[in-house]
């Protein structure tokens, strides 16, 4: 399965927003270091704002900061939230399904499976898991950050 960029671009926003969560980060700040166009990252801090994971705070001193702890942000939540669409195959879509197989085909149950199976893994892990390694992040982001430890959830 291929995750869309739009997804990929709001998990890197967030573990460099989680990497600095001691300041606000600007979205010109995130786009100059991340290499994202401004205009796709516009889209995606409003979609994250929306869905709780960043606070966005405006004016000539606002910036981005973490909406809830980043033990408490599953990459499988992140991924449901930010992808369009997670039908495979025709056959997911039961109102569109015109595929003439479907009653006896056995594909729709393996894909299914596994697609609960894929975002299973995805809920075992945390922004604060995925951003664990927050020294060497800085270092890679260039950031300045005094880099304090994440709280991660122990591992189920």
């Amino acid at each position: 399965m291929r995750l869309t960029d739009f997804t990929d671009y709001s998990l890197r926003v967030l573990i460099y927003v989680a990497v600095r969560d001691d300041e606000l980060v600007t979205i010109q700040e995130i786009s100059d270091t991340l290499g994202i166009a401004r205009g796709h990252l516009v889209k995606i801090v409003h979609a994250l704002g929306r869905a709780g994971y960043l606070d966005t705070i405006r004016g000539r001193t606002g910036g981005l900061r973490l909406g809830r702890p980043a033990n408490r942000v599953t990459v499988g939540d992140v991924v449901r939230t930010t992808e369009p669409d997670f039908r495979m195959v025709e056959c997911f879509d039961t109102e569109g399904n015109k595929c003439v197989i479907t009653a006896a085909c056995g594909l729709r149950g393996v894909l299914g499976r596994a697609l609960r199976a894929y975002m299973e893994e995805l809920d075992k892990y945390t922004l604060a898991d995925i951003a664990a390694e927050r020294s060497t992040l800085a270092r890679l982001l260039g950031s300045a950050a005094t880099v304090r430890p994440l709280v991660r959830m122990p591992k189920q």
